[in-house]
This record gives C-alpha cells, sequence and structure tokens, in this order.
C-alpha cells in the first residue's frame, strides 16, 4: 500500500480553497459546486491524493490555475478545463459528456488542450511549423494558449528537480514561442520571467554575475529611487491625485540582451531600473491627468524628448496604454518614468485577457475576430516565428473597409490596406505575381491604398517577384508573412551560391577558407552574419579584387594592426582522438564528432551534441551562440554528450580577447605570463590600436575551463590591463 502523508493533502485540500478564494475576488462568482464537482473528478480519476504522483498531478493542476487565474486574468471556465482535461486524459470522460455537464465553452477548451498537451515535449519538426500546428490546432477560443503559457510558465518555475536535458528544452521552447508569443499579447511580467529563468539555464554564470551585481547595488538603487521620487510625491500629492509609486529594477534578461548588443559591460548600462507611477483616476480623466502628472515629472527634471512613448493617445495593437519619458535625475543618471492608470497597468500586467473586464460583449466579439485572423496568416508554409510575432497586428478596433472582388464578394480589410494585400489574401502565388491592379475599371500600381467599396481585379505577370520594399506598403501580416516567406527563400540560395563563390576563390587564392578568415571579411564590411556576407558577394555588392586584396595585404607595424605569430611549441601527443576524453549519447556508437569552431567548446564546459549533414556528429557548447536556434529548430538531431573525467589528458585550442592602454611593453608583458610564468602554448596574438588603447586576440592552448579561468585571472592582473574575455563564437 503506498504511503499516505496527510500533512501534504491538506497542503492541497489548502491550495484548492486558497483558488476558490481568487477566483470569487477577481470574478465575483459565488456558485463554485461545478468547479469542486471538478475537482473531486480529477483527484478520483488518479485514485485519490495517497501517493505522491497522485499529489504532484493535482498540485500541478492547481499551481496553473492559480497562475491562469491571478497572473493573466482568466476565470472559472478555464480553470474547469484544467481540472477535466486530467480526467479526460484518463479516458474517464468525452468532450461530449463534458458539454453535457458544464457547457460548449469548457468543452472546446478542454478539447483545444488536450490536442496540444504534447506540444514541445518530443516534436521533430521545426519551431516554426510547432508554432503554426500549436495554433491551428485549437477549437477556436484564445484562453487554451493563454492556459498553455500559465502551463510552461509553471513548469520553468519546478524545473530546477528535473534533468539538464528536460531544463535545456523547456528553456529553448521559452526563448523561442512562449516568452515572444507572452510579449505579443502583453503579458509583460510573464514574458520577463520566462526569460531570465532560460537565461538561468542557458548561462547560469552570466545570470549569477547580474543577478549579485543587482543585489549589491539594491540598497544605493533604493536610496537613489526615495531621493528621486520625493519631490514628485510631494507634488501630486498638492495636486489632489490618488496615485502609487513604485520603482524596479530591469529584469536580468533585459540587461544581459542590452550588453551583448551594445557591447557594453554592466557598470556601463545606465537606466538599470525605471518608476512607474499609477493613478487612481475615472476613465474619463485618464488621457488628461497622465499628461497632468508627465508635466510635474519634466518640470522637476530635464526630460529626453527622444524618449518619449505616447502610448495613450495611441495604445498599442495588444492594448498596452502608458505614457514613457526618460528625464536626467540630480545626480545625472537617466530614469525611465512610466506613467498610467490603475485600468492600464492591469491590462499592462494581464495582457489581452483583461480586455474582458473593461470591452464586454465587444471584447468576446474582438476575441472571436482575433482568433480568425491568426489562423488566415498561419495559412502560409514555413512562417518565421520571431518576424510573425513581430509584425501580427491585433488590430481589433481600428478602422476597416469593405472592398469587392470581381464576382462580388465582400473582403474585410484593415485602413490602409493596398491592392498587393488584396491579391496575398486571394493566394500566395497571386500576390507574388501581382503587377497592379484594375480598381473600379482603372489600372493602378500595387501600392494603391483601396477604399470603401472598391472593386478590385488583380493584374498578374510570371515575370514578377516580391521585392523587399513591398514589405513597406502592405499592412496585413498575412501579406507581409508570405513576402517575407519568399524574400527569405531567395536570399538563403542567393546565400548558397555566395559562399561557393568564395570558397573557389579562396582556393585560387591559396587562402585558407575558415572561421578567422570570414570573421576579418564581417569585421572589415561591418556585417554580422556570416550568410549576410556571402549574400552580398552573390549580389556582386562586395567587390572580390578587394577581398582578395584585404586578405593578402601585408601586416602594418603601427599604424593600426599590429600582427604578432608566436614560436608555437610542439604540440604534444596528448591532444588525442576525441573519443579518447568524450563521450556522446551512450544509444549512439562508431559515429564520427568534432568540437565545433564556432565556440570551440574545451573540457569543463557544458556541451550538446548535434548531428550535421555529411559531418558526423558536432559538440556545441551550450552557451554557444547558435546553440539556442540548433536545439529549437532541430531538437530532433540533438543528442547528448558529457566530458569523461580521468585517463588521458587534452589540450584545447582557445581564443581570449584582452583590451587595455596601449603601453609599448604590453604585448611583452603578456607574451611572458603566457609562456614563461604558465608555460602555456601561444599559438598565435594579433591585436590592433586605437586612440591609446589596444584590443587584441589570444589563441592558446590549454587543459580545461579551470585553466583558462586561471588564465585570464593572470592576464587581467597585468598593469594596464582592464577586459579580459574568452571569445564566445561567431553565429553560423
Amino acid at each position: 500500500m503506498p504511503a499516505k502523508h496527510p500533512e501534504h493533502i491538506q497542503k492541497i485540500r489548502n491550495k484548492f480553497e486558497k483558488l476558490i478564494r481568487l477566483i470569487r475576488k477577481s470574478k465575483g462568482i459565488n456558485d463554485y459546486s461545478k468547479i469542486r464537482e471538478a475537482y473531486n473528478a480529477m483527484v478520483n480519476c488518479i485514485d485519490g491524493l495517497d501517493d505522491s504522483e497522485g499529489q504532484r498531478q493535482v498540485i500541478a493542476a492547481l499551481e496553473i490555475s492559480e497562475i491562469a487565474v491571478s497572473e493573466i486574468g482568466l476565470g472559472m471556465t478555464s480553470v474547469l478545463s484544467i481540472f477535466l482535461l486530467r480526467v479526460l486524459k484518463k479516458q474517464q470522460t468525452n468532450l461530449v459528456d463534458i458539454e453535457k455537464a458544464y457547457g460548449k465553452p469548457v468543452a472546446i477548451i478542454t478539447g483545444g488542450l488536450n490536442s496540444i498537451r504534447t506540444f514541445g515535449s518530443s516534436s521533430l519538426a521545426p519551431q516554426a511549423e510547432n508554432f503554426r500546428n500549436l495554433l491551428l490546432n485549437l477549437a477556436g477560443d484564445v484562453r487554451v494558449i493563454l492556459i498553455k503559457i500559465a502551463g510552461h510558465l509553471y513548469e520553468m518555475r519546478s524545473m530546477k528537480n528535473l534533468s539538464q536535458e528536460d531544463q535545456i528544452r523547456i528553456a529553448s521552447e521559452a526563448s523561442y514561442l512562449y516568452a515572444p508569443l507572452a510579449h505579443r499579447l502583453g503579458f509583460y511580467i510573464i514574458k520577463s520571467e520566462m526569460e531570465d529563468l532560460a537565461l538561468k539555464v542557458s548561462d547560469r554564470k552570466t545570470y549569477d554575475s547580474i543577478a549579485r551585481k543587482l543585489a549589491q547595488t539594491m540598497r544605493n538603487r533604493k536610496e537613489f529611487i526615495g531621493e528621486f521620487i520625493k519631490p514628485i510625491d510631494e507634488a501630486l500629492k498638492s495636486q489632489g491625485f490618488s496615485f502609487e509609486i513604485k520603482g524596479r529594477p530591469k529584469s536580468i534578461h533585459s540587461i544581459w540582451n542590452k550588453m551583448v548588443n551594445k557591447g557594453v559591460a554592466y557598470e556601463d548600462i545606465y537606466d538599470l531600473f525605471a518608476i512607474r507611477i499609477i493613478l487612481n483616476s475615472e476613465l474619463k480623466n485618464e488621457k488628461a491627468d497622465c499628461w497632468q502628472v508627465y508635466s510635474t515629472v519634466t518640470d522637476l527634471y530635464q526630460p529626453n524628448p527622444k524618449r518619449l512613448r505616447d502610448w495613450i493617445s495611441v495604445p498599442k495593437t495588444n492594448g498596452y496604454e502608458s505614457l514613457h519619458t526618460t528625464v536626467v535625475g540630480s545626480d545625472g543618471r537617466w530614469v525611465e518614468v512610466q506613467i498610467r492608470t490603475e485600468r492600464m497597468n492591469e491590462i499592462a500586467e494581464k495582457g489581452f485577457a483583461a480586455h474582458w473586464k473593461y470591452k464586454g460583449l465587444e471584447g468576446d466579439q474582438g476575441l472571436d475576430e482575433w482568433l480568425k485572423r491568426i489562423r488566415e496568416v498561419l495559412e502560409t508554409p514555413e512562417p518565421d516565428a520571431g518576424e510573425f510575432l513581430d509584425d501580427f497586428k491585433l488590430s481589433l478596433y481600428s478602422k476597416e473597409i469593405f472592398v469587392f472582388t470581381p464576382k462580388g464578394d465582400l473582403k474585410k480589410f484593415p485602413s490602409g490596406a493596398t491592392v498587393l494585400d488584396f491579391a496575398y489574401d486571394i493566394h500566395s502565388e497571386v500576390g507574388s505575381m501581382c503587377t497592379g491592379a484594375k480598381v473600379n475599371a482603372k489600372v493602378v500600381p500595387i501600392r494603391h491604398v483601396m477604399q470603401n467599396g472598391d472593386r478590385v481585379e488583380v493584374l498578374t505577370s510570371k515575370n514578377q517577384t516580391p521585392k523587399m520594399d513591398w514589405l513597406n506598403f502592405v499592412v496585413t501580416s498575412k501579406a507581409k508573412t508570405k513576402i517575407r516567406f519568399k524574400l527569405n527563400e531567395t536570399r538563403v540560395k542567393q546565400a548558397e551560391n555566395g559562399r561557393e563563390i568564395l570558397i573557389r576563390r579562396l582556393k585560387n587564392w591559396k587562402i585558407p577558407f575558415s572561421d578567422e578568415t570570414v570573421r576579418k571579411l564581417l569585421k572589415a564590411h561591418k556585417l554580422k552574419t556570416a550568410q549576410d556576407l556571402y549574400f552580398q558577394i552573390a549580389g556582386e555588392e562586395i567587390d572580390l579584387a578587394h577581398i582578395k586584396q584585404l586578405l593578402q595585404e601585408p601586416v602594418e607595424t603601427e599604424k593600426h594592426v599590429v600582427e604578432v605569430e608566436a614560436p608555437v611549441q610542439q604540440q604534444p601527443e596528448s591532444l588525442i582522438k576525441s573519443e579518447d576524453f568524450l563521450i556522446i549519447d551512450d544509444k549512439l556508437a562508431n559515429i564520427d564528432f568534432k568540437l565545433a569552431k564556432c565556440c570551440n567548446p574545451i573540457f569543463g564546459d557544458e556541451i550538446f551534441g548535434f548531428v550535421t549533414v555529411g559531418e558526423g556528429i558536432k559538440v556545441h557548447r551550450l552557451n554557444c551562440p547558435n546553440a539556442a536556434q540548433l536545439i529549437s529548430k532541430y531538437g530532433y538531431r540533438v543528442v547528448k554528450a558529457r566530458w569523461k573525467s580521468g585517463g588521458k589528458e587534452a589540450l584545447f585550442t582557445v581564443e581570449v580577447n584582452i583590451q587595455g592602454e596601449n603601453d609599448p611593453n604590453i604585448l611583452n608583458n603578456i607574451s611572458n605570463v603566457l609562456t614563461k610564468d604558465l608555460k602555456i602554448s601561444l599559438r598565435s596574438m594579433n591585436f590592433d590600436t586605437e586612440s591609446g588603447i589596444f584590443r587584441g586576440r589570444l589563441k592558446i592552448t590549454i587543459r580545461d575551463t579551470a585553466h583558462l579561468e586561471s588564465l585570464m585571472g593572470r592576464l587581467a592582473a597585468i598593469k594596464g590591463v582592464f577586459k579580459v574575455s574568452r571569445v564566445e563564437g561567431i553565429v553560423q
């Protein structure tokens, strides 16, 4: 007999009663007989609460329900669906019986949840395909998406006891699907928490470093916020406002993202926190009150006019309303101030779901239209999930126009739609071949903006292809998605041609095609990715003669660049085969594998294997710039890998960036520390100087991550050196 845990059972019952109180508080519902009935059905279908697994399942359902109610704004219908999903999975009921007992909406949501309950766990499809399948499988109710977001947030909050493999999967799904989806729907708090937890898994060292620095500066931050808001508080009270002022730091992921994108250290980020002023205003006075508060704040502190964001006059398409400005504090620090009302704040925190509270039937009708538009956009094959989310507009309450096809069918479009939007609405191929249209029997160009009552006939040509500037004048997300798909398809083919051209030319010039060569070309042409480089080569935007000159030009000694090839020590025979120190998934045997050049993993790094086409398995670092994309899009090709402790000692090549003052002896000091003090094999060293600062890159051989950290510490201690970092790799 399984052991009973009465104290655990009581905790579960307390959780259920807490959930009832939350629903009563947020929705004002007094009849909870159906919820208790569904809860008891769930408990009974797993044979009660007498074993730990049964308790775990019930706790999960209660925790997800609590998130759905308190953090997203859902109600009793959604909670019933969460409970009954467990009963449906155990095949102790069916959707017909659920509809009879609880109503059609509950049956629809429960069926939708059941159809996608294994989504992301074992699917082998690429990420964009998964994303489309998720939404297409919905049974017509947006609450399925919202409950799925709540479920994934619960998984992330409770994943610390899971295997590393499961944590990586859950974090990856959050980064590429659920966090962007939450952001698009307006759940900014949930989006930030998901991104933070995902970073904690993918790069724990960076996460801990930022969290530690935030904690260290908390006291100073509180003192600064207190001093900053004091005059605002006094001024607003004197004007008779009812309000609340909060100070909040940026999320750890947001800070990390800014550090990466801007290439700056934590200490160089000036807007680490924001001040939020929340007003208790009547609906009719909201705009006037917010602008009056803005006037008060900018009277006290100098604003940056370029940083004013007015989402009160024109709310964001997901319903977000707020007034943002950035001002200079008394000590010269920039501070973002957000001004909104309690109603606006609830919508900002609970996203589109909060509209139901304020829109009534209009909101329900809007949700139906919103779902319809999502499904239309998803008709196109293989959309890019990120670009889809960026382009998709929830313009539920904007002006719309109605136009006619040549046969007299009526079609609806958002205001500002062009004949090209019309063409793509008919079919993707019609849109791609569109050269213009006849509007009311008059020939017009594809940019022509349609008006109410127009009769539109599309003109096409087989020679026509989509152009990049088409994205500038179409307004429907359906058209944007299909244009991008065609453009990306063409770009990939052209980039592949460019890569082959470059490889052939380099071979003729007897120059190796390597990561170092590509990095040098990317830096010289100020490009971000190798695909950009290949695309421009294919399009003859980059002169091949210039590439040859760039790669073959002699090294300058004093002007800008100095390159020193250090004497290479004899490589010991301990540079052994990878199978002597690396173990790939035990299920895979006799398969060749290599260390990926994009991130150069070394002993001690967290790693995974990726099955390539024709090159065996490549081993990547977990925080490789390409890792998240590989895991997200090609999860079925990822295999487990780990280092084998003990045995023979191996040496690994690694590159280190170093910056400091341009001292004449700095090169000699670095070389002495490496080759004489630490006996490290220095493969090569190159650096450039500018405005009294040198920036160098060292290629060395070391044993493991501990050896590397020790080395970087010694380099950082050299007089004049102020930054040492490992080269993280290149995005491919």
